[in-house]
């Protein structure tokens, strides 16, 4: 068998596939990203809950990951978990898509109420105390 000029073995005559054909098309996460490993603004909690503001148009300038996202969360608003979950994406890459589709006005984010700004346990402790008193 002739050798490469750099002193590796050719290669071999049959194609060898290292995934099957239910795996599909094999693209690295940082190319759905281009490259990109943060959102524009600012970070997506888990727990945020996302809607869709597009209508149904094909004619939108996104990719088949970001369609596949306002799909989802067009009719019912979905955690940033749960479409992490539906899509079969890595959490990250799917906060990076979050951010070009509300960049571009595409989607609504709900996001959860810091710790801080909730009611102190106190509080909420004195408020039912009151409401058994009644």
């Amino acid at each position: 068998m002739p050798e490469s000029p750099f002193g590796f073995p050719a290669p071999a005559e049959q194609h060898t596939r290292w995934y099957d054909g239910a795996a599909g098309p094999m693209v690295r996460p940082y190319a759905l990203t281009k490259g990109r490993t943060r959102p524009t603004g600012r970070e997506f909690d888990l727990i945020a809950l996302v809607v869709s503001d597009v209508p149904d148009s094909p004619e939108l300038p996104i990719g088949p990951e970001h369609g596949a996202i306002l799909d989802l969360c067009r009719d019912n608003a979905l955690s940033v978990a749960e479409i992490a979950a539906e899509t079969d994406l890595p959490l990250g890459v799917v906060r990076v898509l979050l951010g070009d589709l509300l960049d571009a006005e595409f989607i609504r984010v709900s996001r959860p109420v810091p710790p801080a700004m909730l009611p102190d346990e106190h509080i909420l402790r004195e408020v039912i105390n009151g409401l058994r008193a009644l």
